[in-house]
């Protein structure tokens, strides 16, 4: 089982949008993909449409759980009307979690245990961060195999990408073997001098671990939020999938590579 966080300390920079359109084109190679939404504005699990004030389990349940077994961790996880595609969801209970269980002892690996006990029962998981560094965030990250970070190419979200970066040496510390980490330039346009300029910036600061294209703008992303549908399913041939198809392929091939 591959983990995957999706994970930048800024938002609106297409977090979801990455996680939900990779999921529907790993569920299209038949991969059976687990997403988890760790952010409690539920972005995720509004996308996919459901009421995250009427689920009757989510993330929040986990982190109660006093003995985490397959069994138990099953208890949380919702299916979706796409083949191959299951949710942990999110509620807005878990802004509650860093000051009701953020002292707790082993706080920050509730998550990976979890996804240990589902090794078998999915080929990846996709992991959608909130925008702020806290509980959920490295439960997260102790959990990957590889963090994704989408990052908008505007000059504003270089900061962001700069916190995020800090954050990952912070908490490379406890973690002997590194971060794999791959840079994904968002909402590119090139029509722009900012996009241009932006994505240059990525490629000279950080050549070995920005992807070398882009997601360009595309309001397709968008029509497919509002029919709840991953942009693959809702528009295969738009040149946003387009250019996730050639980021999994990439995403694939360092997997291959680093075996």
């Amino acid at each position: 089982m591959i983990v995957w966080s999706i994970a930048n300390q800024k938002g609106g920079v297409g977090k979801t949008t990455t996680t939900v359109t990779l999921a529907g084109l790993l569920c299209e190679r038949n991969k059976r993909v687990l997403l988890v939404d760790t952010d409690p504005h539920a972005s995720l699990s509004t996308y996919l449409n459901l009421d995250v004030d009427r689920v009757s389990t989510s993330l929040f349940d986990l982190f109660q759980l006093t003995d985490i077994r397959r069994d138990t961790v099953r208890t949380v996880i919702q299916r979706t009307p796409f083949k191959h595609l299951d949710i942990i969801p999110a509620h807005m209970s878990l802004a509650t979690l860093d000051r009701v269980m953020g002292n707790r002892s082993g706080m920050g690996l509730i998550l990976k245990k979890a996804l240990h006990c589902l090794a078998d029962d999915y080929d990846y998981v996709l992991i959608d961060c909130p925008p702020i560094l806290g509980v959920m965030m490295v439960n997260a990250l102790a959990a990957s195999d590889r963090i994704l970070i989408p990052v908008q190419t505007e000059f504003l979200a270089m900061k962001g990408l700069e916190r995020m970066m800090r954050t990952l040496q912070i908490m490379q510390k406890s973690r002997p073997d590194g971060f794999k980490v791959t840079i994904v330039p968002t909402m590119y346009d090139k029509r722009t001098r900012a996009s241009l300029q932006t994505l240059q910036e990525l490629k000279l600061r950080f050549p070995d671990q920005v992807w070398a294209s882009a997601v360009p703008i595309d309001t397709k992303f968008r029509d497919a939020s509002i029919k709840h549908m991953p942009p693959s399913l809702f528009s295969r041939n738009c040149r946003g999938v387009f250019a996730y198809k050639t980021l999994l392929n990439y995403l694939e091939r360092l997997q291959q590579d680093e075996r």
